[in-house]
């Protein structure tokens, strides 16, 4: 955690042995940590409760990783971003680093 209480990378990953993530997180950060418990439904459901551009971001990646491109693409279009030419894991990556470190991985 960093002062303030806001979750920084390394906090965020130590959750992953929990049952559930944390309450404080984003929806798109609550997909983001199903996604890396290999629980697709349960991310996908997560960010579909959020209505911002981060969770249009992780829908985009999700559907991107269950081959469904041109959802994929329209939900990438609604965060305003690209298709990424990288794998799913630097993308994963790229995501949460970016969640974590500016607001829109806070919750509100």
């Amino acid at each position: 955690m960093l002062p303030g209480g806001k979750m920084d990378r390394k906090g965020f990953e130590s959750t992953f042995h929990h049952a559930a993530p944390p309450d404080e997180l984003s929806e798109a950060l609550r997909g983001l940590w199903w996604d890396r418990r290999n629980d697709w439904d349960a991310a996908h459901t997560a960010v579909q409760a959020g209505s911002d551009v981060a969770a249009a971001w992780v829908h985009a990646y999700l559907h991107r990783k269950e081959g469904d491109l041109p959802n994929s693409d329209y939900w990438y279009q609604r965060a305003g971003r690209k298709r990424p030419a990288g794998t799913l894991d630097e993308e994963w990556s790229a995501i949460v680093d970016a969640l974590v470190d500016s607001a829109l991985g806070e919750r509100g």
